[in-house]
């Protein structure tokens, strides 16, 4: 059993979602700008579009528009009870201006505005009552006598079609019936066209019909049948013949000019709703869709189709390959063809992942998890069980032996016979994704994550003589390692870029060529045998060739953005100039012949100029002036009529080498000091090609204080600041000369109060040397004195003494005593201690009180004893004195010197002279 799916052959488009444009889901007309910009009808607004991002701007009454034209610098818009036009003022934004005050409400009460085209130099507004016609400001209404459905301009003639009365033409603003056949009435006119030098009348309901010198007949064609099933509702006729036509049951179906289907494109391969409220061809080719729930574009003019299966059956396409007229599909779910009719096909026992579709000999081989099959038609046969064949090599010299790369290592395909024989070739049991031959004996594989091996076959093919790793030998790294055979060269993509072995060296190093010409991340996904090879860059693929570096086509991403198969991408040449590229749920058709995307790239325009979110006029000659203190400078730019593209910007001011990439195309300053600024702007792509550049001049006006005004400002302020500073400081001279006469004044009272002091300390000083003197003076009589009494005392002992040795010698004893009796009462007279005493203590301030008032245990006679040592009286000296021996003296020392609690080693006369 052969199963069938629905997928077709279909134009590159692009659906926008409700999310992506955030308005209403239904959108009634579409059109688009002299500017570049899609402008459409939805419900919610005036919807635009500059190619990169999307803006809705509500009419007044936040009514639904219906219907909308841009021309020239307006956009004019239908709505209910409504219609006017937006355009843009000198600060960039929509200004909506309303033409109903032109007209009565009454008159069209309970009206919607569906369509509007140009005429002459007026334009026209449909309702389905009536006709109106905006010209010079003034407003002409038409009123046909049956419920208008269409109107066309067709030789400068206008045409309004009616529902039951025909076709009229206006001919000085009164509608004259034009064409009317029964046939037409309740058909529902969608449009009236020229083509091929008739009228072609496209209706909703019963399909064309062709106009030809007043007879009227059904257009004989294979859409005809098609649009009156899935009800006709609008219509365009392309530059080059071909026809669109979009229904509201299934989606838009595009023609050759002889209604033949070409495409059809549907919520079945991928559209995102099946009913077409309005479309519109650019002069470009692109095809834009109001859906019902939606927006599409479908770039008609594009050298890619694609085959898409939105069922999600086919799954992950691996290879594809064009084998005797059929396409033959290989994926993750199986083996498919595309029969005649653009059916897509399951070939029966299939299932499982299919790895290489390869023709040899006029035979089709089919890798699969499973083993190898022979394709023949719709059904396979099994010729090899070993698992995993990733890739099939002829071996150079051999036109019937070939080698594949298996999940167990590599198996021998030898078809000399006519019939296939297989046969493993033993160890090692690796898997080998990548396999390419140096010469006839030897190969080199690609472990399928890691390593890299030559290969020596024996002579017979049926052996392998030898294997040596070269991952551990010559690469830092041995993951990730593609083999390719490139002219004469054996080559790597590395984790390090691409390198080749260099025989005579027996090693692996860099590949220059590849390196610079291919970029170091890069890797061939095509078959390397051919001159033109498809390689992945990143985000791009390319078409290069070895031959001629000049030759280079550039995918962009935005074709197979998040559908390639990462690691597994695969370019097929399905014939001269055409490649299959095999993406999740189908694969793309590329025509290197018909491919370009030069030119896809206008410089970029100035939208809007916001400075801390207000608006600024803008204003291409001279250059744009901004208040100094901005906190915020905005740049809105777009460029509509670019593909592919993004923006980047430069400051010539700073760098003008150096451009940086723009996000969400608007550009953000912050707090920019005064000065001019020249900013750059330009489009680019992802293969790098630049757009020319749009500049805008800004000048950040200085702040007041560096204007004229702040230099004067500041001028008087210095003038008056100077004539202050003139009277403040005349002020503070005389002020100072005043505060200098009072210090001086004052200085003079303290010389003098000094001078008083330093005369009354030397009175002073005078005084107490006087005084010192005087005491010296004292002194010395004190020690006079003492030394006389000393003397006095020393001479009556001696007298005593000798009275005493004579004492024989005295007749009268009583006369020797009483002369003996005035001897001792002379010696240590009472009265003359007081004297020494007093004058003892002028000389030594006290010396007494402070002995009584530190030691009270003294005795009188200590006292003496002290005083005596104080004034340095020797042992001997002090004896007479006080009437003893010099013995009784050293004893009373000793006593003295314990009631003093003097310790041992301390010298009592020292003590006694210092005492205080």
């Amino acid at each position: 059993m052969i199963n069938q799916l629905n997928a077709q052959y279909s134009p590159y488009f692009q659906n926008y979602s409700l999310s992506e444009y955030n308005a209403g889901n239904q959108n009634w007309g579409i059109a688009k700008g002299d500017d570049g910009k899609i402008y459409v009808a939805n419900n919610n607004g005036l919807l635009v579009f500059d190619g990169l991002k999307w803006s809705l701007h509500e009419i007044p009454n936040k009514t639904t528009i219906r219907s909308v034209l841009p021309l020239k610098d307006r956009i004019y818009i239908g709505s209910y009870e409504e219609f006017g036009y937006w355009k843009r003022n000198s600060k960039g934004a929509l200004v909506y201006t309303s033409l109903s005050h032109l007209i009565d409400k009454k008159e069209f009460f309970n009206e919607e505005f569906w369509q509007i085209i140009p005429y002459k130099d007026g334009v026209v507004f449909r309702s389905f009552l009536n006709v109106y016609i905006y010209k010079n400001d003034k407003i002409t209404q038409i009123k046909p006598s049956s419920t208008v459905l269409s109107i066309d301009v067709v030789d400068e003639r206008l045409l309004i079609s009616t529902l039951k009365g025909g076709v009229f033409e206006l001919v000085n603003d009164i509608p004259k019936r034009f064409i009317f056949n029964e046939t037409m009435v309740d058909a529902k006119v969608v449009a009236i066209n020229k083509y091929q030098g008739n009228l072609l009348i496209s209706t909703s309901l019963k399909g064309c019909f062709i106009h030809e010198e007043g007879k009227f007949k059904p257009w004989n064609s294979e859409i005809n049948s098609v649009i009156k099933e899935q009800q006709l509702n609008r219509y365009s006729i392309l530059m080059n013949g071909n026809m669109v036509f979009g229904t509201i049951k299934n989606g838009i179906y595009i023609t050759d000019s002889f209604g033949n289907v070409l495409f059809h494109i549907s919520k079945e391969n991928g559209l995102m709703n099946n009913t077409i409220l309005d479309q519109f061809v650019d002069d470009t080719g692109e095809l834009w869709l109001g859906l019902d729930n939606g927006i599409a574009s479908i770039n008609l003019d594009s050298p890619h189709s694609f085959y898409n299966d939105v069922t999600g059956k086919l799954g992950a396409v691996y290879d594809v390959i064009l084998f005797k007229g059929t396409i033959y599909i290989g994926s993750n779910t199986g083996l498919y063809y595309i029969d005649s009719d653009n059916t897509l096909r399951f070939v029966e026992d299939s299932q499982g992942q299919v790895w290489e579709l390869t023709e040899i000999n006029g035979q089709l081989l089919c890798g699969h998890n499973n083993g190898t099959y022979l394709v023949e038609k719709d059904k396979i046969s099994l010729i090899s069980v070993q698992t995993g064949g990733w890739v099939l090599k002829r071996v150079p010299e051999h036109s019937n032996l070939y080698m594949q790369g298996a999940y167990t290592g590599i198996v021998k395909f030898d078809n000399s016979n006519g019939n296939w024989e297989v046969h493993h070739l033993g160890d090692p049991r690796m898997p080998v994704r990548f396999l390419a031959f140096e010469d006839a004996n030897t190969a080199w594989a690609a472990h399928a994550y890691k390593g890299l091996f030559k290969i020596k076959f024996n002579k017979t093919y049926d052996d392998i003589e030898d294997i040596k790793n070269y991952g551990i030998k010559d690469l830092k790294s041995d993951y990730n390692i593609r083999v390719y055979k490139l002219k004469s060269n054996t080559c790597f993509k590395t984790n390090d870029g691409w390198k080749k072995y260099e025989p005579l060296l027996d090693s692996i190093v860099p590949f220059k060529f590849m390196n610079d010409n291919f970029s170091a991340d890069s890797y061939i996904i095509s078959e390397e045998e051919n001159d033109i090879l498809a390689v992945k860059n990143k985000d791009l693929i390319e078409l290069k060739s070895l031959s001629d570096q000049s030759y280079n086509l550039t995918l962009s991403d935005r074709y197979f953005k998040k559908r390639l198969i990462v690691g597994y991408e695969r370019v097929s040449k399905i014939k001269d100039s055409v490649y299959a590229l095999n993406l999740n749920d189908g694969f793309m058709l590329i025509n290197s012949q018909r491919y370009s995307e030069k030119g896809n790239l206008f410089k970029p325009v100035i939208e809007s100029l916001e400075v801390d979110k207000n608006l600024m006029r803008l204003n291409e000659t001279s250059s744009i002036e901004i208040p100094f203190n901005n906190k915020n400078v905005s740049i809105s730019i777009s460029s509509p009529n670019s593909r592919n593209h993004f923006f980047e910007y430069s400051i010539v001011n700073l760098d003008s080498t150096h451009w940086y990439p723009l996000e969400r195309e608007k550009l953000e300053l912050s707090n920019l000091t005064n000065g001019d600024y020249e900013i750059l702007f330009r489009s680019t792509n992802s293969s790098g090609t630049s757009s020319p550049t749009t500049s805008i001049q800004l000048t950040v006006l200085p702040p007041w204080y560096k204007t004229v005004k702040g230099f004067f400002l500041f001028l008087f302020l210095a003038a008056i600041s100077a004539i202050i500073f003139y009277a403040l400081h005349k002020r503070k001279i005389k002020k100072e000369q005043e505060l200098l006469t009072q210090q001086f004044e004052l200085e003079q009272r303290e010389l003098l109060k000094e001078k008083t002091k330093e005369n009354d300390r030397k009175i002073v000083e005078l005084k107490n040397e006087a005084l010192k003197n005087e005491i010296k003076l004292k002194s010395k009589q004190l020690a006079n004195t003492a030394m006389a009494l000393v003397k006095k005392n020393e001479a009556l002992v001696d007298l005593k003494n000798e009275l005493l040795q004579h004492k024989g010698n005295f007749d009268n004893p009583f006369s020797y005593k009483k002369i003996l009796k005035k001897v001792d009462g002379s010696i240590g007279q009472k009265d003359e201690w007081e004297v020494f005493e007093y004058n003892f203590n002028q000389v030594h301030e006290e010396f007494f009180n402070g002995l009584k008032k530190k030691f009270p245990q003294l005795t009188h006679k200590d006292l003496k004893i002290c005083a005596y040592i104080k004034m340095n009286l020797t042992t001997k000296e002090i004896a007479p004195l006080l009437n003893i021996s010099p013995r009784g003296v050293e004893t009373q020392r000793y006593r003295l010197k314990r009631k003093l609690d003097l310790e041992s080693d301390k010298n009592l006369t020292d003590y006694l002279v210092n005492f205080k």
